[in-house]
């Protein structure tokens, strides 16, 4: 059973830093894009920042410039680099994978809390 567990969230002050990653496991045979959400209480969940395999990589508007998002398909796992976080950066993060091994999800992760506070 394909699966996806994140890990990295937690407590930082703003402008601080925080690196979630994503690994993929079960048996993994191909995995094209991958992406990063995010959702807010009382928010819908929203895109953060995707990559494909060949690593060509978006942005939401609003990460821009703060955000970078990286994989290693040798692992199957995706990174997000979070830098000047910002209170508004406070969300519960999920990683994404619309098709893994040819068959369609989407697959999600758990999920793990970012909170950005002082």
């Amino acid at each position: 059973q394909v699966q996806l567990v994140e890990s990295g969230g937690g407590l930082v002050q703003p402008g601080g830093s925080l690196r979630l990653s994503c690994a993929a496991s079960g048996r993994i045979l191909s995995i094209d894009l991958m992406g990063w959400y995010r959702q807010a209480p009382g928010k819908q969940r929203d895109l953060v920042a995707t990559i494909t395999f060949d690593g060509t990589a978006k942005y939401a508007d609003s990460v821009k410039g703060r955000f970078t998002i990286s994989r290693d398909n040798a692992k199957n796992t995706v990174f997000l680099q979070m830098n000047s976080l910002r209170p508004e950066d406070t969300a519960v993060y999920y990683c994404n994978a619309p098709v893994i091994n040819y068959f369609r999800g989407p697959y999600w992760g758990q999920g793990t809390q970012v909170t950005v506070s002082s």
